[in-house]
C-alpha cells in the first residue's frame, strides 16, 4: 500500500519544546504524558505540514517558545507517494511562517500537493451546539483536504468582502464602486460553494460504502435567509440586489460566509445538535474517518490523522473500533492521551512516545 508518513520530526523552540527529535515508522503513534507536557504541541507541529493555520489557528508569533522568543523551526522527513521529501517550516521574529520543500522555497499551498492532514481536537466536541463559524471552518478544513486551492479562494473572497463592507459602512451609494468587488466575490464565492458541496458529496459516498462501528452523519449546507444563488452570475446579481439591505446592516448579508453545516444522525433521523455528547463525538469520528477514506482514494494514500485526546467520550469498545479502522486504513495517526493504557488495544500495531517535562525542557522518548 502507498503510504503517507512523517518519519522524522524535529522541533526547535516551538511552543514548550526547546528541542525535540522524534523518529518513527509509518505505524500509528500513541503519545502519552501528563497534562502540560507538550503532547498537543507535537500534533500542532505536524498540522503545519498542510496549508492553513494549523489545528490551533495560531499566529506564527504565538508558536514561539517563551521567554526566549527567538523564533522557531520545524523540520520533517515525509514519505509521500513513494517519494521522500525534506520539509522545513520556520518563523523569525514573529513573522509569517516560511516553507522550504527539498531545499526550495515554496508557498504553503504546495504542501497540499505532497501531504494531506486531518485532525480532531477537543474544541471540536462542541461543534454541533455552538455557532456556525466553527462549522464553516470544519467544513472548509475538510474541503481544503480535497482541494488545496480552497484556501486561496477563501482569502480572495474575504478581502473583496472587507472592501465591500467598508463601502457599506461609509454609506457609499454609487454602484460603480461595488461592481468590481461584487464580481470578485461572486467568482470566488461560487467556487467556494461548489468545492464545499463536492466535499460533502465525497463524504457521503465514503460513509455509504464503509462498514464501521461509528454512526453515519448526513450533511447539508444551509443559508440563513435563502438558498445561496448557484453560479457566478446569479450570486453577483444577488449581491447587487442586496445592497440596500446590506447598507442598513453595515455588512454583507448574503454569500458563502453566512452558510452553515447541518448534521443529522442518519440512522436515528436526529439532528446532531440534539444528540448526546457521546453520539456527537462518534459522529465527528465518523466524518473524520470518511474524510480519510475519501482522501485515500483521491490522493493515492491515506492522510496523516491527528487525534488529540481522542479517548474522551469514547468507551473502550468504540476506542478499540477506532484503532481497528485506523490500522485497516493504513493511516499514520498521531494520537494523544494521558496514559499508555488508553492505547492498550493497539498493542504492537502502534509505537509509543512518552512526553515528559523537566526544568522546562521537553523530553520525548519512543518505546
Amino acid at each position: 500500500m502507498t503510504r503517507l508518513a512523517l518519519t522524522r520530526l524535529t522541533l526547535s523552540h516551538f511552543r514548550s519544546h526547546k528541542r525535540a527529535v522524534i523518529e518513527v515508522d509509518p505505524r500509528p503513534v500513541a503519545i502519552h504524558g501528563t497534562n502540560g507536557a507538550g503532547k498537543t504541541n507535537i500534533l500542532e507541529a505536524v498540522s503545519l505540514f498542510s496549508p492553513g493555520r494549523g489545528l490551533r489557528r495560531a499566529s506564527a508569533e504565538d508558536m514561539t517558545r517563551r521567554p526566549e522568543a527567538l523564533g522557531w523551526k520545524i523540520t520533517g522527513h515525509l514519505d509521500s507517494l513513494d517519494q521522500v521529501h525534506e520539509i522545513e517550516i520556520w518563523s523569525e521574529g514573529g513573522a509569517a511562517r516560511q516553507v522550504r520543500i527539498d531545499g526550495k522555497t515554496a508557498a504553503q499551498v504546495a504542501l497540499g500537493r505532497i501531504a494531506r492532514v486531518l485532525w480532531l481536537v477537543p474544541s471540536m466536541d462542541r461543534l454541533w451546539i455552538e455557532g456556525a463559524d466553527g462549522r464553516r471552518r470544519f467544513l472548509d478544513r475538510m474541503t481544503l483536504s480535497f482541494e488545496p486551492g480552497h484556501a486561496d479562494l477563501s482569502l480572495a473572497y474575504e478581502k473583496a468582502m472587507r472592501d465591500r463592507n467598508r463601502l457599506l459602512k461609509d454609506q457609499v451609494r454609487d454602484a460603480g464602486w461595488y461592481v468590481a468587488l461584487e464580481r470578485q466575490m461572486a467568482e470566488a464565492g461560487a467556487k467556494i460553494d461548489c468545492n464545499r458541496r463536492l466535499a460533502i458529496a465525497a463524504l457521503a459516498e465514503a460513509q455509504a460504502e464503509a462498514e464501521t462501528a461509528f454512526p453515519a452523519a448526513s450533511l447539508r449546507l444551509t443559508h440563513p435567509d435563502m438558498d445561496l444563488p448557484d453560479g457566478v452570475a446569479a450570486l453577483q446579481e444577488a449581491l447587487a440586489a442586496s445592497r440596500p439591505r446590506d447598507m442598513a446592516a453595515g455588512r454583507t448579508l448574503i454569500g458563502p460566509h453566512r452558510c452553515d453545516l447541518e448534521g443529522v444522525y442518519t440512522a436515528k433521523g436526529v439532528p446532531a445538535r440534539d444528540c448526546s455528547t457521546g453520539e456527537q463525538k462518534a459522529l465527528l469520528v465518523s466524518l473524520i474517518l470518511a474524510n480519510a477514506r475519501a482522501l485515500a482514494a483521491e490522493f493515492g494514500a491515506p492522510p496523516l490523522l491527528l487525534l488529540d485526546e481522542v479517548a474522551a467520550h469514547l468507551d473502550a469498545h468504540r476506542r478499540a473500533a477506532l484503532y481497528d479502522e485506523i490500522c485497516a486504513l493504513g493511516a499514520q495517526a498521531w494520537m494523544t492521551g494521558t496514559g499508555p493504557e488508553l492505547f492498550d488495544s493497539l498493542g504492537s500495531r502502534a509505537q509509543y512516545l512518552a512526553v515528559t517535562e523537566a526544568e522546562n525542557v521537553s523530553d520525548v522518548t519512543c518505546g
